[in-house]
């Protein structure tokens, strides 16, 4: 049995990170997903029925088992992410931002977009391989 005050911490991380990743929906520049994927590690620590409860929702489950079990992206999500990644750098471009800060979020935007284009393609059912992936067993 972990300690009330630790169980508390968890469960605030995850339950704050869930009120970024919503607001994220609505506030350009703020991120969902690494809010919620945070959210998905932090809740089991301090709350299993909240860990549930993402893990069985029927529009976040599969994107978090997917990344869980194969540490894999839906092709769509990429897609969306990409396109608010540039539109987050125009709207600083056209918001007339420093140079200096245009190019430390192009670097920053450059790093996330690899990092996302080089997670493989979630498959329709987690359980399934990747598409293009080999099979870990």
């Amino acid at each position: 049995m972990t300690h009330p005050i630790s169980r508390l911490a968890w469960s605030g991380l995850a339950y704050g990170c869930i009120g970024l990743g919503t607001a994220g929906l609505v506030v350009p520049l703020l991120p969902t997903t690494p809010f919620l994927l945070v959210a998905a590690w932090a809740a089991p620590k301090g709350s299993p029925r909240l860990a549930r409860w993402l893990h069985e929702h029927p529009r976040l489950g599969p994107t978090l088992c997917a990344w869980r079990e194969q540490r894999a992206v839906p092709r769509r999500a990429k897609r969306l992410a990409l396109v608010v990644l540039l539109a987050s750098w125009l709207v600083l471009w056209a918001g007339g931002a420093a140079p200096l800060v245009l190019a430390l979020t192009a670097f920053l935007f450059c790093g996330v977009a690899t990092f996302l284009l080089t997670r493989p393609d979630a498959a329709a059912d987690p359980t399934s391989p990747p598409a293009g992936g080999e099979v870990v067993e």
